[in-house]
């Protein structure tokens, strides 16, 4: 398999889909967009993950050169009409659901840290979300989520955000959660955006970064990895030999 990550910031970090990646043999590009790489013209990949960053779907390039929105939507739609996998994490899941003509929003509260989340009925039902309990922690850092289409399902939500999970098609997912963080990323992200950090006094889900570090990732990245495992043995098990395999 051939798996394409736009990483929009150096320290926005694919984390457990990178290690994920390497363990199954699958075969890693990258578009690092604060190194000013070019978007692919085409499609090249069975599967493309869009990171989180630090901008928004309405980020123009007046306030960040390197992130092109319409650019990165107009490829997300290539690989959606294409029957491809694509998954969006965080400002990744709003760009997909811009590029179906959804329009993100501002989440109810800010969270940031691991935040109790909860399966819908329908994530309940979900067969790429078996390994992931009713309840289960989410990982958060953001101010936003995805808009919803017509279609669009949501499969998990959180006291703060309802929109913690959504399926845009079969193999089409917004995660709002980073369920790849790592402790490593933690660190960098403590570091390059602290003063995310400085918490308001009315806001419920947002974490020192004592409780941050203290955190054990490891079972989210677990239940990460369950789900890209499922969505690719049921993507090859319908579809067949891949084209780029």
């Amino acid at each position: 398999m051939k798996v394409h990550i736009i990483q929009h910031d150096f320290w926005v970090e694919p984390g457990e889909y990178t290690a994920w990646a390497n363990r199954r043999g699958h075969e890693v590009s990258y578009t690092k967009c604060w190194k000013y790489d070019c978007l692919p013209e085409n499609i090249h990949a069975d599967m493309l993950i869009i990171l989180g960053g630090l901008q928004c779907p309405a980020t123009t390039p007046d306030e960040c050169d390197y992130f092109d929105a319409a650019a990165e939507k107009r490829l997300i739609r290539k690989y959606i009409d294409a029957g491809k996998m694509v998954v969006g994490v965080c400002l990744g899941a709003q760009l997909i659901g811009e590029a179906l003509g959804a329009a993100y929003q501002h989440s109810p509260e800010r969270e940031i840290g691991p935040v109790l989340a909860k399966l819908t009925e329908a994530g309940r039902a979900d067969p790429f979300l078996k390994d992931i309990p009713d309840a289960f922690y989410a990982g958060a850092w953001h101010n936003d989520m995805p808009g919803l289409t017509c279609e669009s399902v949501v499969l998990a939500k959180s006291d703060g955000c309802p929109r913690q999970i959504v399926r845009y098609g079969t193999y089409v997912y917004g995660l709002q959660t980073h369920m790849e963080f790592t402790h490593d990323i933690i660190a960098k992200g403590i570091q390059n955006a602290k003063e995310s950090l400085i918490r308001q006094e009315a806001e419920r889900f947002v974490q020192s970064k004592e409780e941050l570090l203290a955190f054990d990732y490891t079972e989210m990245n677990r239940q990460l990895s369950g789900f890209l495992d499922c969505m690719i043995n049921d993507y090859v098990k319908n579809r067949g030999e891949t084209v780029f395999g």
